[in-house]
């Protein structure tokens, strides 16, 4: 596939499939708890290169970067606010070396950690650290800005503003969902897949979607409520390999490969643009998912 756009390539008619999980894909060469996983970018580029690599050999047609606590907030906790330039613009590079001339590159932008609603950080100041990141990822080679795992419409409107307002990068905006009793699903914030969808357009988000909290038979729900607000705006879903349970103290995630296959078509049918995974996810969760997208002809 010839690079383009992500947008020209829905548009034509392509369902798309994005990579699996990094963290847990990290700790198993030996992230330590409490390490940060950003600094790897500097420290251990092979290893960094290698996630988005594997992704890429089993079929994802992007891949993300290691740059999800990217922001001056979280790198600050390990003092390291000083070098945000440096580490999102190293994991971006990485990625694109991995994701070659022909895939795309959707640089991870996580949550802040800091509240408007509580005053702990102003709306300026937010905007001024997601810029600080999207300018560096951009820089770096992404072709576009995955604001992910947000609960609060007013931060997600503020990072969609900032990767806007100073990238030419296509820019992805995706909420975390949990089942919230007869309200249906919801975010920590009590955002509903509706209203998630319809402010991050507002905001300027070229795609919409979801991540994690949920494997993929619950985001079939969340993009069909997410579906009926978007219009005709591409929707992407990287979803967890099932909820994970704990055994002797380690986080085993349920779903398999063809577990979560088996629900591609039904996802896609509900509106879903683009399939990947999220939180216990591998390599060959991707591949399986590449196959199915693959059976559906899309």
């Amino acid at each position: 596939m010839s690079r383009s756009t992500i947008l020209s390539a829905i548009q034509s008619g392509k369902t798309l499939v994005s990579d699996g999980a990094w963290g847990t894909f990290l700790q198993s060469k030996g992230l330590r708890p409490g390490e940060c996983p950003e600094l790897w970018c500097v420290e251990r580029p092979a290893d960094v290169r290698d996630v988005a690599r594997a992704y890429v050999e089993a079929g994802a047609d992007m891949v993300e970067s290691n740059s999800f606590g990217g922001t001056r907030f979280k790198l600050e906790m390990y003092g390291l606010e000083a070098r945000v330039a440096e580490i999102n613009e190293a994991a971006a590079r990485l990625s694109r070396e991995a994701a070659g001339p022909s895939r795309w590159v959707i640089a991870s932008m996580g949550p802040t950690g800091k509240m408007l609603i509580t005053e702990e950080v102003t709306e300026g100041d937010l905007y001024e650290a997601f810029k600080e990141q999207a300018v560096a990822l951009a820089r770096g080679g992404a072709d576009a800005l995955c604001i992910e795992t947000m609960t609060a419409l007013d931060e997600a409107s503020v990072a969609i503003r900032a990767a806007r307002e100073n990238t030419a990068c296509e820019v992805i905006c995706t909420f975390t969902f949990q089942p919230s009793g007869p309200a249906g699903y919801r975010t920590m914030m009590g955002v509903s897949p509706a209203q998630a969808a319809r402010a991050a357009l507002e905001a300027g988000a070229h795609i919409v979607g979801t991540n994690c909290g949920n494997g993929l038979g619950p985001m079939i729900e969340i993009v069909a409520q997410m579906r009926a607000a978007a219009g005709s705006a591409p929707i992407l879903v990287h979803a967890n390999a099932g909820l994970p349970k704990i055994v002797e103290g380690v986080d085993l995630f349920p779903e398999g490969p063809e577990d979560m296959a088996g629900r591609v078509g039904a996802l896609v049918t509900a509106g879903a643009n683009i399939v990947g995974g999220c939180c216990g996810t591998t390599p060959n969760h991707i591949r399986a998912i590449r196959r199915a997208v693959d059976l559906l002809g899309a």
